[in-house]
């Protein structure tokens, strides 16, 4: 999953960067509204953690904007005022959610997970495609019941891949899910990772999961 932050506080912004790069989230920062648009113009995300008062643009406004151009991706505001007032101006701009600071980072992180499930997959925590489990909060995998060690990344891709099952993923929207902005890594980083997959996933079992699709990308389903 792939998390834009904007936030001006330079030790926070990096504070937030640093704990969801640990809890396996993909991380792009930013320290004005302004660029919060530019990110969004050049990327997928999968939500966006916005600080209200930020220079250039303040958040608000920024979310406005977002919504305007007929945006759904969840939004959860930070700020450090917390009057009733201000909390309905940001649901009426159109925030999923409303953190008043300081707040504790286990309480953003819960707030995360809500805001990146689906609505119709609110309950699920645990995907299943034939005998792979893959579990949400634990990033525990199994195969025919016996447990497959993952890496941060490895996880990452294949949770998109669950999340996705039967639908073509290209390298490049597997790749923005799963890296940010600074990653400096080859072309074919997706391959790789795409292979170590399928030695862990699929190398001696039946069903095969993983399946390429030539000139397309990658899906993860079970071949009719």
């Amino acid at each position: 999953m792939r998390i834009l932050i904007a936030e001006d506080e330079k030790d926070l912004n990096q504070i937030l960067t640093s704990r969801l790069k640990a809890e396996h989230y993909s991380v792009d920062s930013c320290y004005n509204g302004a660029e919060v648009l530019d990110y969004m113009a050049g990327a997928e995300y999968d939500a966006v953690i916005l600080d209200i008062m930020m220079p250039v643009m303040d958040g608000l406004t920024v979310l406005r904007k977002i919504r305007s151009r007929g945006i759904n991706i969840p939004v959860l505001l930070l700020t450090a005022r917390d009057s009733v007032e201000d909390r309905v101006n940001g649901l009426d701009a159109g925030a999923n959610d409303y953190l008043v600071k300081p707040f504790a980072f286990e309480e953003l992180l819960a707030r995360v997970r809500v805001l990146l499930r689906r609505p119709a997959e609110a309950p699920k925590s645990c995907f299943k495609v034939a005998d792979l489990e893959v579990h949400m909060d634990t990033h525990r995998v199994f195969r025919g019941g016996e447990e497959i060690s993952l890496s941060g990344k490895e996880f990452a891709l294949l949770r998109y891949m669950v999340q996705n099952e039967g639908i073509v993923l290209s390298r490049d929207k597997l790749e923005q899910h799963i890296w940010n902005y600074d990653y400096a890594g080859g072309s074919n980083v997706i391959d790789v990772y795409i292979r170590y997959l399928r030695r862990k996933i699929d190398e001696g079992r039946e069903p095969k999961l993983i399946h390429t699709v030539r000139g397309a990308g990658y899906v993860l389903k079970v071949k009719e």
